[in-house]
């Protein structure tokens, strides 16, 4: 399974065994699910020379995402899920701590202890069967030996705070000429973390997040 995902451009990201409490009516009698997404630059190139990317419909990442998935879902008899399917949506950052060495982040992205803010998750396969799960790596917190906090410092408008995240101001920078560094590299408040920089985004794949952060708020 994990061959199969990364020869079409996707990265396991851990496996979780579910508990009966944890049944819920959209999930039935699923108990192991299969979590699968990018690191960094690795799987960028399968999407960038995908259809979805260049065939100018909305939501390219997601249908491509949709289209791996359900064919890996479909090879290995389980059920396709996805963290961008809903209301009601699926637990996808509790099962990816549960899964993997990742924790909340000051920015409220998850911080994995290797990548940083630089992964994410895609999709997952649920299996009915109660799959043998391999021991969660190990890895501590980096944000609590973190004294400075770069990430909430960097930002121009002061989106970031200990009060929460300030989206108009940051959606309003993004829209004006001095926003240009950010959408064109990335977020300087994620770009500050010093964890994973070796894992940073290049500047057509950060471009690509940026602009599609700013079509989905639209409205504000």
């Amino acid at each position: 399974m994990t061959s199969a995902a990364k020869r079409v451009g996707l990265s396991s990201r851990g496996i979780v065994r579910l508990s009966p409490a944890e049944l819920s009516s959209e999930l039935g009698e699923i108990r192991t699910i299969a979590l699968f997404g990018g690191i960094g630059a690795r799987d960028w190139p399968a999407f960038a020379a995908s259809p979805e990317y260049s065939d100018g419909a909305p939501d390219p990442l997601d249908r491509w995402s949709r289209r791996l998935i359900g064919a890996l879902a479909e090879a290995f008899g389980a059920i396709a899920l996805y963290p961008f399917d809903g209301p009601p949506y699926h637990p996808f950052q509790r099962w990816a701590q549960r899964a993997e060495p990742v924790f909340p982040s000051p920015l409220g992205l998850l911080i994995h202890a290797e990548y940083g803010l630089w992964h994410n998750y895609r999709g997952a396969l649920a299996f009915a069967e109660a799959i043998e799960a391999p021991p969660r790596q190990s890895g501590a917190n980096p944000c609590e030996a973190c004294a400075e906090r770069p990430c909430l410092s960097a930002c121009p408008v002061e989106a970031f705070s200990d009060d929460g995240y300030d989206l108009k101001a940051c959606a309003g920078h993004l829209r004006a000429p001095e926003g240009d560094d950010c959408m064109q590299r990335g977020c300087l408040a994620r770009r500050a973390c010093p964890i994973g920089r070796d894992y940073m985004h290049g500047g057509g794949q950060a471009e690509f997040h940026m602009r599609a952060f700013l079509r989905s708020r639209a409205n504000i």
